[in-house]
């Protein structure tokens, strides 16, 4: 049976960074990097308000704030959900894959912290019994590309302009997946 993040212990620690559930403290910290223009200019909803996130935060059970030394840095989600299944075997797809996201501060940004939370990321899902994990960006968004494939995600679909950008334009998306067997949880990679 496939747990739930409110079932694990917290916080988790990586090499350098702490992953835990977040509190209306980090709100702040989250709005400010989340509002900045190069950040949201890739997230699905650009955030304005600290009580229009504080849901996604704090109630929606799939967001981990990443901490270091003490200062929130970025933030990750992992939501469990069912794969594609026909009718009759639908039962046996339930909660067996994961889709992830994150976020890192401009300030943080470039010190290799989203693929050290990713990759914990990553060990969490399948500590909590999914078979696959994926994600998702817009192709042009080298950066999260580049995490997912040092993470060991290898890229399964890059969809032509499938996605539309609230600036007007529909853009290329990609997705990347690994399967629970392929993980080398010890190296954080595809084996």
């Amino acid at each position: 049976m496939t747990r739930g993040l409110s079932d694990l212990t917290w916080p988790r620690r990586t090499e350098r960074l702490l992953l835990r559930p977040p509190q209306r403290a980090d709100l702040p910290a989250v709005l400010a990097y989340r509002s900045d223009p190069e950040v949201a200019r890739w997230l699905t909803a650009v955030a304005t308000e600290e009580e229009e996130i504080s849901g996604r935060f704090l109630v929606s059970g799939t967001a981990l704030v990443v901490e270091r030394d003490r200062e929130v840095v970025g933030d990750v989600m992992l939501q469990v959900g069912d794969g594609w299944a026909q009718r009759e075997v639908a039962d046996r797809a339930r909660r067996t894959q994961a889709e992830l996201g994150w976020v890192v501060a401009p300030a943080h940004q470039g010190q290799g912290y989203a693929v050290e939370a990713v990759r914990e990321l990553v060990t969490i899902a399948f500590a909590l019994g999914v078979r696959r994990v994926e994600a998702g960006s817009f192709a042009e968004n080298v950066v999260s590309r580049r995490v997912m494939e040092k993470v060991g995600l290898r890229q399964e679909g890059h969809f032509v302009r499938e996605s539309l950008h609230r600036d007007g334009t529909w853009r290329d998306g990609v997705t990347y997946a690994l399967l629970a067997d392929e993980w080398d949880g010890s190296a954080g990679r595809r084996t």
